[in-house]
């Protein structure tokens, strides 16, 4: 009776989590559904708002015309060399960010004396406007490339630096205490305590860079580039073809949704690996 009572139980558990299975994917499709439906029915409205001029169709533009504009360029080809601009910049401006924002912090985690010296400045980096830094860039590395890296690097690193400090100071001092009474040094701590509890967060920061990559990259490309999605908004608004901004704007919004879900996979894949 025993195996028979087995195979019935599993059974029973398999035709639970088949439910449970089937009740998540509707879910999520209704999701789907209604996240396309909002932006059906927020575009649809857009265009006939436009074309009855409930809105003034030269500051708004229309999603039509918006569309138009993109594949004309397109086809062009003269849009291909600023969203490869700006995507590299963006790409190399998160993962310096990044990787510095990281390092900083374990460099104020092993030292104690370092931590209280750098707190403060650490308190008002985080909260001064680093737009205000655009002409010291401009300055020190003239207009272009670095000067737009720059400022995506000083946007994500304070940040960077502060979470994953943060999170380095929250580790459990039980499990440090555990450790260090079986005479683990340092560089122990931190690689088998610290680093390991530590992990996911600093894995989620890898999402709030890159929307913190993106602003930097595009403020500076407001303020120096001549090439760039950042460029052509600026340009843009200069010669008032509000359709052209709003051409960019829908690019980048593109260019950083991928990004995201690109960061996102990475993010799940470590995870999963790591456990």
């Amino acid at each position: 009776m025993k195996p028979l009572e087995d195979w019935l139980t599993r059974g029973k558990i398999s035709e639970e989590h088949g439910k449970y299975l089937k009740k998540e994917r509707l879910y999520s499709f209704l999701v789907g559904v209604s996240q396309l439906v909002i932006l059906i029915l927020f575009i649809g409205f857009w265009e006939i708002a436009s074309t009855y001029k409930w809105i003034d169709p030269l500051l708004f533009s229309s999603p039509s015309r918006i569309w138009e504009t993109f594949i004309t360029m397109l086809l062009a080809g003269e849009l291909h060399q600023h969203i490869i601009a700006t995507v590299w910049e963006t790409i190399v401006g998160f993962l310096l960010g990044t990787i510095l924002g990281t390092v900083i912090a374990i460099v104020i985690w092993w030292s104690k004396f370092l931590s209280r010296v750098l707190d403060p400045y650490l308190v008002v980096l985080n909260g001064m406007p680093k737009v205000a830094l655009g002409p010291l860039f401009i300055v020190a590395f003239g207009g272009g490339f670095m000067a737009t890296i720059a400022m995506a690097i000083a946007i994500s690193i304070v940040i960077t630096t502060i979470v994953v400090y943060g999170s380095f100071k929250e580790v459990d001092p039980n499990y440090i205490k555990l450790v260090q009474t079986f005479g683990a040094k340092k560089q122990q701590i931190f690689s088998k305590i610290v680093l390991p509890v530590s992990f996911p967060t600093i894995i989620s920061t890898l999402k709030v860079n890159v929307g913190l990559a993106w602003v930097g990259v595009i403020v500076g490309e407001f303020l120096v580039s001549k090439l760039g999605l950042g460029y052509l908004i600026i340009y843009g608004f200069q010669v008032f073809n509000l359709t052209l901004v709003f051409v960019s704007l829908f690019i980048i919004a593109v260019c950083a949704t991928i990004m995201y879900h690109l960061v996102q996979y990475v993010e799940k894949l470590l995870l999963k690996n790591r456990n």
